[in-house]
């Protein structure tokens, strides 16, 4: 086609342009379907009119789906190299000087075309004889920061506090508080997780609630709204390296910088002084040595690794402190439930034809992308940047560039304080957000949604110690998290030695060498027997009693799922706050069986207790101090009472509030229920079913929505209020077995279960003293070898290192 003609099909095609503005988002870096980029054969396509790119294969599915037909070509095409560079072989282990190595990566230069689909008819850019529009948009387009540079920089700015004013201004009471550096829990719920420590007061209390339920019940911030005590800091993010503590500021609703962390935690007991000395103590001499051990032996440092290229052999480029989220993806995508949803049932083309208008912002479509891109084989290939001769070690032979997702953590990320920024990251965190992500996406379908295969019930059995009687509970979960119990290690007589030894070496002064340290070594069997043994609960209700007892927990797991994630507890705080590594071997064997962990349920011998106690049943007593009161201001007795009981017996002022303005009320002087314990029946329930349809409107269940409509008094708005403040009696509600309901009809499908043998699928290792910084690598069994992914680098294992695992992913056996 001539130019003539060219230039009038373009200007027939003009109202499919459009200038850029600025709240538009323009991708010119990555395919948005794809991982090729303006250096893949033919560059990248952007659409003129959606600001999306697309590589050369892909674009015409984007034509197909839109009818978008104008596009910005923008191939990096390779400068050429000067026929008098020098090519000599390097004498010198230096780098950009004479004789040393020759750093220069190959140059490139952006070459720019308008295309027109779907004939492919290319015009050159720039030029004048294009319409004025199409110069227009296509300058909008290139000086624009692309959307993946956008993001790159949020997520590294996302690292960057702000100093809060609070800080610096903070009085913090002398009330005598001490922390513990363990045992936490909220100090208005059982919430022993997800726990916030106020920088005035020292309370402990739950964060808020996540969309799922999950999180906590917001205590923290009621404690914040009832004080206005600005700071709290997050415990279990409190490490030697203060910076990375998460320290929220209320009054500004953001995650900000206390620059006096250390002192305001020395206040309650949280002494970080001593991190400023000069001189290691001999633990911490010691960690730096096994911190150098983890690293050489999880890498495979010093051994001969074969390079592996393929399907299933690509390798994730490191973004930044992206290493956890690689490493957790591999493992993801080693399950067969991965691989089928979004590499072999659904293909490509058709993840984008179902997408959203931008595929960027859609969860489904950007896993489609990273597993055809992970599984294909397509982007596993050698990179050639390092020749063999000039590799400094085995293991920088090992050259793929592997792809970057940098799409897929831009959107996984979004939203969230840690994993939207470029900081080091834990990878049992991540896997948990990334399966409520994949959860949500799935909501609609949730037969369809894989990560069912990871979640399983366990069921925790509460006996009363005095009466004997029992509660059955159940909760959801997809991790085991697993505590440690160094006195259960096999090798005692080689500790014992390396102990003494250890002793002499300190009295000679002489240094430890890494090869003579031993360390404990714990069978796996012993870690789930401490998951799985009773533990006394103290200062238990018991509604058979109606007193305070003691009681005893046990767990065990309901269902069985597909694929068992453990999660080993190998950080932990000593006394003084001193964070440590559990400097520890973990016998992990290939196969285990865990069929006796099975739940039994409530058996023939046993007694529940009641529901609601004696106590409770009788209903709540007005406080005669109250009354009393109001009685001798002239009010008569009947009415006192019920202004007491009314406010909750919160005061007198209070009541006598609430008195002034019932006086009017019809049944104001009707006797109210006796609140003694002769009392056998509750008040009847003061709501109607118009009430209860109501929250059943909201997704409230029936029973839960009766059940709030009672404690409330009937009010709708206090009901669902209480409803959200209260999941854990929602949870043993719906899920307690004396309940004896039949099996939910509603949209959420029953978990999968099956035998409890299962075989050793990947594991994800961990370097450095927190899972806060150093480096993460896994290890996958492929096609019965096992293989590592240290970020882009995927070579044929040597010798894993099964005993130093993090997270550890099992199958069901023959799955």
């Amino acid at each position: 086609m001539g130019v003539n003609a060219a230039m009038e099909l373009l200007r027939s095609r003009l109202n499919r342009v459009r200038i850029l503005e600025p709240s538009n988002r323009v991708y010119k870096q990555e395919c948005c379907i794809s991982f090729q980029t303006p250096r893949s054969d033919g560059g990248l396509f952007v659409d003129l009119n959606s600001f999306l790119a697309f590589g050369r294969e892909y674009v015409l599915w984007n034509y197909n789906k839109t009818g978008n037909s104008v596009y910005l070509n923008i191939r990096e095409v390779p400068k050429p190299v000067s026929e008098d560079r020098p090519h000599k072989k390097p004498t010198l282990l230096a780098i950009g000087v004479d004789g040393g190595f020759d750093a220069k990566e190959a140059e490139f230069e952006e070459v720019y075309s308008v295309v027109l689909l779907p004939e492919f008819v290319s015009l050159p850019f720039p030029s004048v004889e294009l319409p004025e529009k199409v110069r227009l948009a296509v300058d909008g387009v290139l000086a624009a920061v692309g959307a993946e540079r956008k993001e790159q920089v949020t997520a590294w700015t996302a690292g960057k506090k702000q100093v809060s004013q609070a800080a610096l201004t903070l009085q913090q009471l002398d009330n005598g508080v001490k922390v513990p550096p363990s045992g936490w829990k909220c100090s208005k719920c059982d919430k022993t997780e997800n726990l916030w420590l106020n920088l005035t007061d020292g309370t402990i209390n739950c964060g808020r609630k996540n969309w799922d339920g999950t999180g906590g019940n917001g205590h923290a911030l009621e404690h914040y709204d009832e004080t206005r005590y600005p700071l709290a800091v997050k415990l279990g993010t409190i490490t030697a390296d203060l910076e990375n503590a998460d320290v929220y500021s209320y009054e500004d609703d953001e995650t900000v910088e206390d620059p006096l962390l250390a002192q305001h935690l020395e206040h309650f007991g949280i002494d970080f002084s001593s991190l400023q000395k000069t001189e290691m103590t001999t633990a911490e001499k010691e960690l730096d040595q096994n911190v150098n051990f983890d690293w050489n032996r999880i890498q495979e440092k010093g051994k001969e690794l074969q390079p592996l290229f393929g399907p299933g052999y690509t390798g994730l480029a490191n973004l930044g402190n992206s290493c956890y989220l690689a490493s957790v993806m591999q493992a993801v995508f080693s399950t067969k439930d991965f691989q089928q949803l979004y590499f072999l049932s659904t293909k490509l083309d058709d993840a984008f034809l179902r997408a959203p208008a931008d595929p960027t912002l859609d969860l489904k479509t950007q896993l489609t992308k990273l597993a055809h891109g992970m599984l294909s084989g397509k982007y596993s290939c050698p990179s050639g940047k390092v020749a063999e001769k000039e590799a400094e070690d085995e293991a920088d032979k090992i050259t793929q560039d592997g792809i970057p997702p940098r799409m897929f953590k831009s959107l996984i990320g979004a939203g969230h304080p840690e994993f939207a920024s470029a900081r080091q990251q834990d990878a049992l965190e991540f896997f948990q957000h990334f399966l409520e992500q994949v959860e949500r996406a799935h909501a609609s379908n949730p037969l369809e949604d894989p990560s069912r295969a990871f979640r399983f019930y366990v069921e925790e059995r509460i006996m009363c110690s005095t009466s004997r009687k029992v509660r059955y509970t159940q909760k959801i979960d997809n991790v085991l998290s697993l505590n440690i119990p160094l006195q259960a290690a096999v090798n005692k007589d080689e500790l014992s030695s390396f102990q003494k030894l250890k002793a002499e070496k300190e009295q000679l002064g002489e240094k430890l060498e890494v090869d003579d340290c031993v360390r404990p070594r714990v069978p796996l069997a012993a870690c789930l027997e401490c998951f799985f043994a009773p533990e006394e609960v103290q200062d238990f209700y018991s509604t058979a009693t109606n007193s305070r007892t003691t009681a005893i927990k046990t767990s065990r797991l309901v269902s069985f799922p597909d694929y068992l994630v453990l999660h080993m507890r190998k950080f932990v705080m000593d006394a003084g706050w001193v964070p440590r590594k559990l400097d520890v071997f973990v016998d992990v064997p290939d196969e285990i069986d865990i069929s006796y962990m099975r739940a039994k349920g409530l058996q023939p011998d046993e007694e529940l207790l009641p529901e609601t106690g004696e106590a409770e049943l009788s209903g709540p007593s007005a406080d005669e101090g109250i009354v009393a009161h109001l009685a001798d201001m002239g009010f008569p007795r009947v009415r006192c009472a019920k202004a007491a009981l009314a406010t909750s017996n919160a005061g007198v002022e209070e009541a006598m509030n609430w008195l002034l303005s019932h006086m009017d009320d019809p049944d104001i002087d009707v006797p109210v229920a006796s609140g003694n314990k002769g009392s056998s029946l509750p008040p009847a329930p003061t709501y109607d079913q118009s009430h209860v349809d109501t929250l059943i409107a909201f997704g409230f269940p029936e029973d839960v929505a009766r059940k709030a409509l009672t404690v409330s008094g009937g009010d709708v708005e206090r009901a669902a209020e209480w409803i959200c403040s209260h999941p854990d009696d929602i949870i043993a509600m719906d899920l307690d077995v004396n309940t004896a309901r039949e099996p939910s009809t509603s949209s959420e499908q029953p978990l999968p279960d099956g035998p409890g043998k299962y075989q050793l699928l990947a594991f994800v290792s961990h370097m450095g003293t927190s899972t806060q910084n150093g480096h993460y690598v896994v290890h996958v069994r492929k096609e019965g070898r096992w293989v590592i992914f240290n970020d882009s680098k995927v070579a044929l294992s040597g010798d894993p290192p099964k005993d130093m695992g993090y997270l550890y992913f099992f199958q069901r056996a023959n799955s």
